[in-house]
């Protein structure tokens, strides 16, 4: 996983502000796995706040510029990176498609939605990464379609061990406008938390399944 330390900052304190990213370790959140976690990430908010969408976008643009070179087609991983993934191609002026995480059950049962063609240089565009592996599974759809997937970009990621691993096996390169120890940082001194949440929130994700037995 790579990462630019000015943006991700920027990028961290943007999602800070409009609360796409909330902090609560005396009631933690319950993630659909069941996960207690003192943090939330909910990137859909960035839509609804026009400078914000605009300075994502605008960041994104330049990470796939800069290090994938020409790219054929824009890919947003359903649902949280189509929105995204709708911005970027419309300013790169580029093919816009979408992949779910599974196929349809019905009418043309697509897993791919648009058009795409075998041999096409793909980019995937995410919001959000936690394991990684419902992102990688639109890689593999694509792979299997003969599409080049260059690599993915995302919004933020929380860097767990088990998702760097995942994107290794996968051989897919990643790279992420922000990411946890970002938000951290900017947490402390925009005083959103103090310095005696850090061990708890680092334990977290250390461990994120035993979280709520651990603190």
């Amino acid at each position: 996983m790579q990462i630019n330390k000015e943006t991700a900052n920027n990028v961290a304190e943007c999602l800070l502000q409009i609360k796409a990213i909330e902090l609560n370790k005396i009631h933690p959140f319950t993630w659909a796995s069941g996960w207690k976690s003192p943090i939330y990430c909910d990137n859909r908010k960035t839509l609804s706040y026009p400078k914000v969408r605009t300075f994502i976008r605008q960041k994104f643009v330049e990470t796939i510029q800069e290090n994938f070179g020409e790219v054929d087609v824009i890919a947003g991983v359903a649902t949280g990176g189509i929105a995204q993934a709708a911005l970027i191609a419309q300013e790169m002026e580029l093919p816009l498609i979408y992949v779910r995480s599974d196929s349809k059950g019905h009418g043309l049962q697509n897993q791919i939605e648009g058009v795409v063609n075998e041999g096409q240089r793909v980019v995937v565009i995410e919001d959000l990464i936690s394991t990684g592996m419902s992102s990688l599974k639109a890689v593999d759809a694509l792979r299997k379609k003969g599409c080049h997937v260059a690599g993915m970009v995302a919004i933020f990621t929380y860097g767990f061990e088990h998702a760097k691993e995942n994107f290794r096996k996968y051989a897919c390169p990643l790279y992420t406008l922000s990411d946890y120890d970002s938000m951290i940082d900017v947490a402390v001194e925009q005083e959103y938390i103090n310095t005696e949440d850090i061990n708890s929130l680092k334990s977290w994700r250390k461990d994120p399944a035993n979280w709520n037995v651990l603190v």
